[in-house]
């Protein structure tokens, strides 16, 4: 482009110079043309400088490149490997900012499942993260006698209100549960069952059939197990640690996108 300019601007000086030779001027019109002509000669002798300028800075990049190339080859750093380092990063970098919104967006549906589980604590219920699970817990004694799977009175009371706050949330009530008996580490003294196993086990069934039965609680939705006394949640040295262990717990199931360090989140709240 600067040739380009360069080449008309001598062009023209030519032709006005030409043009003036043979024509009449006036000394005033003449002065102005040389005015003129000078005006151009300085255009074109500063385009020719930037020119100039331009192809020594080009020059001095070049320079410094080729500077830099063999300088990272002296380090033994290939600008190819170079290259592919900082994609890298580049897709390490999306992929941390794809997980991060994922995992709002769980710590999102977290809150709200704990928010609405939260209403059980009303009832005297403990809701809570534990073993990277979210459960409800039901004290043992409140619901059973010593040693029995048969639900008191006062047991099915609670279960009933546990399964109107379930039933009365459409999310809630289309998550998965599991019924989760445990007992304390004393051995049963004679009754119906040999051992804790089969105490805690008859007790989760006792509680799904009821929240499935009179609770009126999707029976697809729940399921039962008994873990006797290996999932203490206290010692089992003072009459107090053990009451704390004879429980049960309403497990809720995770979903897929939900398996992840749960504990982690309630920490963060």
């Amino acid at each position: 482009m600067a040739k380009t300019l360069t080449t008309r601007i001598a062009l023209l000086i030519t032709v006005c110079t030409t043009l003036m030779l043979g024509c009449g001027y006036s000394q005033e019109e003449w002065d102005q043309k040389v005015r003129e002509n000078e005006s151009l000669r300085n255009q074109l002798s500063a385009q020719r400088q930037a020119h100039k300028k331009c192809e020594a800075d080009y020059a001095d990049a070049l320079h410094e490149v080729e500077d830099l190339k063999r300088k990272f080859k002296e380090r033994g750093i290939s600008l190819d490997n170079l290259s592919a380092s900082l994609e890298q990063q580049r897709k390490a970098l999306e992929e941390y900012r794809r997980r991060a919104e994922q995992l709002d967006q769980i710590r999102k549906r977290f809150d709200l499942l704990r928010s609405k589980l939260q209403k059980l604590t009303q009832l005297g219920l403990k809701v809570e993260v534990r073993d990277n699970r979210m459960l409800i817990q039901l004290p043992g004694d409140v619901l059973f006698d010593s040693g029995r799977d048969k639900l008191k009175k006062e047991g099915e009371d609670i279960l009933k209100q546990v399964a109107e706050v379930i039933r009365a949330d459409a999310d809630l009530n289309k998550r998965e549960f599991q019924v989760a008996g445990h007992t304390d580490a004393k051995p049963l003294q004679g009754g119906t069952f040999k051992d804790n196993w089969g105490l805690s086990a008859m007790r989760a069934r006792s509680v799904l059939i009821f929240l499935t039965g009179t609770g009126g609680l999707d029976a697809k939705n729940w399921s039962a197990a008994g873990y006797a006394d290996t999932d203490p949640v206290a010692s089992n040295d003072t009459d107090e640690d053990r009451q704390k262990n004879r429980r049960v717990e309403l497990v809720v199931l995770p979903n897929v996108e939900e398996m992840l360090n749960l504990n982690s989140l309630a920490a963060g709240n």
